[in-house]
């Protein structure tokens, strides 16, 4: 081996306690997205997300949603807000709404999205953001546990705080097809084979007792499906046939066995292709 022996030492624990990490200039952009190994957030430029108006059939969520973030983007109280029910019905599509609706009226708000898998980081994440002078909504999609994942304990971080509670600056937003974040089959299945049935998924299922905002969304009605779609093309000054636009909205949800505002999208981009519509 060759150089000083104390620069070796001191390389050693400089890599066994890394640096603190360097603060992120929140000023770059509306939304970043949390890495890890190495920890950092990285600014998105464009967020993918649709206007709120083009959100339909789900207007008490919508509505409730977009309150407590504008209290919170206020300075005032808000709750941590649960978004779970049917596949594809916008619940990802209303936070990143609300959050753009938001910052186009001057409020400055910012979020941030964390993976479930990088749970157990959040810690370091949030003694980040605590130290910001920003506001900071903290979402993450998709959310759900099995019986045997650990992930869960990390976002009492996030919904308790624990001892220093959660920051004052952040709230915390989740989307997940499950109203209980884990599948009914395991509850029943815990409930059914523990020594203490009662408090074998007592912990988990009342994770989701945690977030102050419960907001339900459910599979739409074919009414509220072509409405989607005729949302959609408005937007864009697509013009069809009312009868043929119905027909083939029709058939398009059929052939894929399932009606929500994802299919509506999906139908919708598949129509402004074939009638040569560039939606950029």
């Amino acid at each position: 081996m060759t150089g000083d022996p104390y620069e070796r030492i001191a390389a050693a624990l400089e890599r066994m306690s890394p640096a603190p990490l360097a603060v992120p200039d929140f000023d770059a952009a509306d939304a970043f997205v949390w890495h890890v190994e190495p920890d950092r957030l990285e600014p998105v430029p464009q967020v993918s997300r649709i206007d709120l108006a083009l959100l339909i059939g789900v207007d008490r969520s919508r509505d409730t949603l977009l309150a407590n973030t504008e209290q919170f983007a206020r300075g005032l109280p808000a709750n941590n807000a649960l978004l779970w029910g049917a596949r594809g019905m916008g619940k990802s599509s209303l936070v990143k709404a609300v959050h753009g609706d938001i910052v186009a009226r001057g409020m400055p708000l910012k979020i941030v999205e964390l993976q479930r898998e990088d749970l157990p980081s959040v810690g370091r994440l949030l003694n980040m953001l605590r130290a910001s002078q920003h506001r900071f909504i903290l979402f993450c999609d998709d959310l759900s546990f099995s019986h045997d994942d650990q992930h869960y304990k990390s976002l009492k971080a996030v919904l308790d705080g624990g001892i220093e509670g959660r920051p004052q600056n952040v709230v915390f937003y989740a989307t997940s097809n499950r109203r209980h974040l884990m599948p009914r089959d395991m509850i029943e299945n815990e409930r059914s084979s523990a020594i203490n049935p009662a408090e074998a998924v007592e912990e988990k299922v009342s994770l989701s007792d945690r977030f102050g905002l419960w907001l339900g969304f459910h599979p739409c009605t074919q009414d509220q499906y072509l409405a989607m779609i005729d949302g959609y093309c408005a937007a864009v000054g697509l013009q069809v046939d009312a009868d043929e636009l119905r027909a083939d909205a029709i058939e398009w949800q059929a052939t894929r066995g399932a009606r929500s505002g994802r299919v509506a999208w999906q139908f919708f981009i598949d129509l402004a292709g074939r009638k040569g519509v560039n939606l950029l």
